[in-house]
């Protein structure tokens, strides 16, 4: 058995087997699919399973479109991506093509008969397996003479013998996909099967048999489907079988950029220096964390942005590895108010990220200049910031650092979010064997109040800051002070108080002070539920404001309003009725 862990990544061994058994027509369908780039580590390996209805003449349709589809559009989907929502995504838009190949039939009054199938899928990513399952074929662990059956069956049975599908692919529009997680060791074995093999076999006849074949998974999956005809099976018989030898190493990070294994740190630059082509200017930033030159490229004459991790980070892996996805995820951001990789086709001698050079001022320094801006220029400036934070939220990373002085607005006002080094990507974070640590990633004074709490921060903690950001653009103040960061409980957060804007300016309306409120409250459940509902609010009354005043009832909804007095009035009537009998 191979080690643990291994430089190579994961490592897995598979065998399949399928057969029509005494059926005319296989209506079982299956795939494997171990990429051989950068996807092995931010996708995986992904086996999956379909069994068709047999009523239905061609439910083996639906099933080859359900398997090929999702091996297809899985490895389709954003890198950035968690596991759960690259494949939920594709298993629920498999099933609407299906339903809707249905409706769209001669079966479409008659879905047992239609593009309907189950669907299991097993994907190991990482040091993870991920199983997503509808209908009753299943997937099973097993271990020595122990199988152990990890999926329920969406079945309702009737009788002996007789039942019918609660769940599957195609028989609706909307479609419950079952989802589990378990950490992977190496020599953990799964099973995917249908229920002509399942059904015929019990759980000790499947460890046995995979126990007794070793290495030969694929004469192991060829037994299972001989011995469950033996036994009586009258169905498709399909079995999928792999088996974990290696795991990656824990940190995988390195695995996406290789092209930084090994790189020497970037020397302390100067004015007048080339660095692989690239003449530097001036220096631009400098902290303990990174240095950042203007330079400009000697081939094109393009001035570019060059940043480069301190010398004093090079023993802080965990930094070396965020700073490494920086560049991965500026090239998956495509947004005019984001800031763009430099494209280099030559080798580089130092690890840096070259990026596209925005000329502009900091937003922290805009401030300063303009320390009494207009409402207008504040919401223009505000939904470019926005449009940039939903360019990262749409690939389910979360920013975690917006603050002023990652924010570059040039002459026209244009604005470039410009550093996403405490960015959380769902797709990466899947990687790390163990959560991360020390929050807050970002400012404290621009940090959601959760992430004092140990949260690693949603969309709606870049929602806080950024509510921050607008209510600081009106006021040069914070609606907390410098308070949040002090807080360690929820209890001790509840304490605050939020600052009016009002009592600093009164020409800004008092129902845009109550929409910024509602941006950085306190608790992520009283926030908004989008970003574009808190933009079109920062333009708009809510229909509950009138005049600075909370509409009435009365007002609102008259006939809610009549119907409660009818009722209370009822309720009296009736008290008065049956009081004088007692």
């Amino acid at each position: 058995m191979a080690t643990a862990c291994s430089k190579t990544g994961l490592r897995i061994a598979a065998g399949q087997h399928s057969s029509t058994g005494r059926k005319p027509v296989n209506q079982d369908f299956h795939g494997l699919y171990r990429p051989r780039n950068h996807q092995l580590v931010t996708k995986g390996i992904a086996l999956a399973i379909a069994d068709g209805i047999s009523s239905s003449t061609v439910s083996q349709e639906a099933s080859a479109a359900a398997v090929t589809g999702f091996l297809s559009d899985y490895y389709s989907t954003p890198d950035t991506w968690s596991t759960r929502q690259s494949a939920g995504r594709v298993i629920r838009a498999s099933n609407a093509w299906l339903h809707a190949q249905t409706r769209q039939s001669r079966f479409r009054y008659d879905l047992d008969r239609g593009y309907v199938c189950t669907f299991s899928t097993l994907i190991l990513k990482s040091a993870t397996a991920h199983l997503f399952h509808v209908g009753d074929s299943r997937i099973y662990r097993l271990t020595g003479d122990r199988a152990e059956q990890l999926t329920t069956d969406h079945q309702l049975s009737l009788s002996s013998g007789e039942g019918y599908l609660t769940r599957a692919l195609g028989l609706d529009h909307h479609v419950d996909i079952d989802y589990l997680r378990l950490p992977l060791a190496p020599g953990d074995t799964f099973m995917l099967s249908t229920d002509g093999v399942h059904d015929h076999l019990g759980d000790r006849d499947l460890a046995n048999v995979v126990r007794d074949h070793g290495d030969d998974l694929d004469g192991a999956a060829r037994a299972l489907v001989d011995l469950a005809l033996a036994r009586g099976s009258r169905d498709n018989l399909t079995v999928q079988l792999v088996r974990v030898e290696a795991l990656p190493l824990v940190r995988q990070r390195e695995e996406l950029q290789p092209q930084w294994r090994d790189l020497p740190f970037v020397p302390e630059l100067r004015p007048g220096q080339v660095l692989d082509g690239f003449r530097i200017i001036r220096q631009l930033h400098a902290s303990s964390r990174s240095h950042v030159y203007l330079a400009v490229d000697d081939t094109s004459g393009v001035e570019v942005v060059l940043k480069c991790p301190s010398l004093e980070q090079r023993s802080n892996p965990d930094y070396l590895a965020q700073f490494q996805s920086e560049e991965w995820i500026a090239r998956r951001i495509d947004s005019p108010h984001v800031v763009r990789p430099f494209a280099i086709d030559r080798v580089r001698s130092c690890g840096y990220l070259p990026l596209v050079y925005v000329p502009g001022q900091s937003l922290r320094q805009w401030m300063l200049d303009n320390p009494r801006p207009e409402l207008e220029t504040v919401r223009a400036l505000v939904e470019q910031i926005a449009v940039a934070v939903r360019a990262f939220h749409r690939l389910e990373m979360v920013h975690r650092d917006l603050k002023p002085e990652n924010i570059l607005v040039d002459a026209h006002g244009a604005v470039t979010l410009i550093d996403f080094g405490a960015t959380r990507v769902a797709g990466l974070q899947e990687l790390w064997a163990e959560p991360e640590a020390d929050w807050p990633r970002g400012a404290a004074l621009y940090s959601a109040p959760e992430c004092f709490l140990g949260d690693p921060g949603t969309w709606q903690s870049d929602q806080f800051a950024l509510g921050v950001i607008t209510y600081q653009l009106l006021t040069g103040q914070l609606p907390y002070g410098a308070e949040i960061p002090k807080t360690r409980t929820l209890a001790q957060q509840r304490r605050l108080q939020y600052r009016p804007i009002t009592g600093f300016r009164n020409d800004v309306p008092a129902w845009v002070d109550r929409t910024i409120a509602r941006a950085v409250a306190i608790e992520p459940h009283r926030r908004y539920r989008a970003l574009s509902h808190w933009l079109f609010d920062l333009r708009h009354p809510a229909d509950d404001w009138q005049g600075g005043r909370s509409v009435p009832l009365i007002e609102r909804h008259p006939v809610a309003f009549w119907q409660g007095i009818s009722a209370l009035l009822l309720a009296g009537l009736v008290a008065a009725l049956i009081l004088p009998g007692q």
